[in-house]
């Protein structure tokens, strides 16, 4: 597949995981790798998703509106930046990147994933 398609891919997959049952990210993270959220660092599957799953809202819906996509480094990964609006009760939400690396053939899981935060 595609880098875009994978990206693509990937995105619709993340967010109707994270809206739906936010504690099943975990299997897209392994243990080197790490989220930066809020300015505070999390490393690793579990540290993730104790994390997101211990935010103050219970339900939300993500509204992306735009996946961009390079290829990353020699080993086959892809950064991918998104935006769009999730709704939770207020606010929108900063856009996110992901680092994605191979896992096996046209799997992935995140290595980085950055909540930009504006102030």
């Amino acid at each position: 597949m595609d880098p875009d398609g994978m990206a693509k891919a990937f995105v619709d997959h993340y967010y109707t995981t994270f809206d739906t049952n936010r504690a099943a990210v975990e299997g897209l993270f392994q243990e080197g790798s790490m989220l930066t959220f809020g300015g505070e660092k999390f490393t690793g599957a579990a540290a993730i998703t104790a994390k997101l799953t211990s935010l103050q809202f219970s339900s939300c819906k993500h509204h992306v509106t735009t996946v961009d996509c390079q290829p990353s480094g020699p080993t086959g990964g892809i950064l991918v930046f998104v935006s769009g609006t999730m709704h939770f009760g207020g606010g929108e939400p900063p856009p996110q990147v992901f680092h994605l690396m191979p896992a096996e053939p046209e799997n992935f899981y995140v290595l980085n994933n950055y909540r930009v935060n504006y102030e």
